[in-house]
């Protein structure tokens, strides 16, 4: 049993451990990058190739869907993580935990090292907010972290856009029900949550639900089968890919960036404009 201090130095962690950010003052104009799965079954190459593009967009920071590692060895864990870290080339990385990522006690452990912060945290950058719930373990999102989800979106009420990162989908099922009788729901239109966007699956996939952008991030190098899903690619979201994410004021908009030779065409194309919207409601 925790302590009952324990939830609000959560909360206070966070907001000292992100401070850096609101301190440099940033414009209110700016780009960052999210990333899909590395794992599982990284195919060589793509993850480098994704980085690549990434430095050439010069974002303000990246965050991450999960997977990064490929994990399921308590003892290799920190070697796994330490050979990635040069590719990250110094941009301030925000990692969302992955079931590859987190699977353990010890993993736990070493994913904290790495990340800096507890496995479920937030930060602001500007007028953005951003809330990393962990689902690396289940696919529910537990009570406390539901506690903390509310706590801190009604604490950053006055920032907008907002956007919440989990690793798997779990949204899924009611959003494809045109259901809005969950609690992440109903706390995403109550506070004005922009979007809520996840991995896990390996295939780009969107919806909106009362307002609420559902997105699902493609693969940036985890493994896609393409027995499974035989000629199916961009249109179907199956393809080796990145996003970027340019915040104007209050308002956020994405875009979707397919990896060039050997890897993909090299397509870029608004968020809007992709072809596989599902209009939930």
């Amino acid at each position: 049993m925790r302590p009952k201090w324990w939830f609000p130095c959560v909360v206070l962690y966070g907001v000292l451990l992100y401070g850096v950010l609101l301190a440099a003052a940033p414009p209110a104009h700016f780009r960052f990058a999210i990333l899909g799965d590395r794992t599982g079954e990284a195919v060589p190459g793509v993850y480098e190739a994704a980085w690549q593009a990434i430095g050439r967009f010069h974002p303000a920071f990246v965050v991450n869907v999960g997977d990064t590692i490929q994990g399921g060895h308590d003892a290799g864990a920190a070697a796994e993580w330490r050979a990635l870290r040069p590719l990250w080339n110094g941009v301030p990385m925000f990692l969302v935990p992955g079931n590859h990522d987190i699977w353990s006690a010890a993993s736990e452990r070493v994913w904290r090292e790495q990340a800096g912060h507890p496995p479920f945290y937030s930060f602001s950058y500007g007028k953005l907010h951003v809330t990393v719930l962990d689902n690396s373990r289940s696919a529910d999102i537990s009570e406390a972290q539901y506690r903390f989800l509310e706590a801190d979106l009604a604490a950053n009420a006055a920032q907008r856009p907002k956007l919440i990162f989990m690793h798997r989908p779990s949204w899924l099922i009611p959003v494809l029900l045109r259901s809005s009788d969950f609690e992440l729901q109903r706390l995403a239109r109550k506070y004005g949550v922009n979007a809520v966007i996840s991995g896990h699956i390996h295939q780009l996939s969107q919806y909106r639900l009362d307002g609420v952008l559902y997105l699902e991030v493609g693969s940036s190098g985890g493994h896609i089968d393409r027995g499974l899903n035989a000629g199916q690619g961009f249109e179907q979201g199956w393809f080796f890919q990145w996003l970027s994410a340019e915040v104007d004021g209050e308002h956020v908009a994405f875009t979707i960036h397919e990896l060039g030779e050997p890897f993909g065409k090299g397509q870029s194309i608004p968020l809007e404009k992709w072809g596989q919207s599902r209009a939930a409601k």
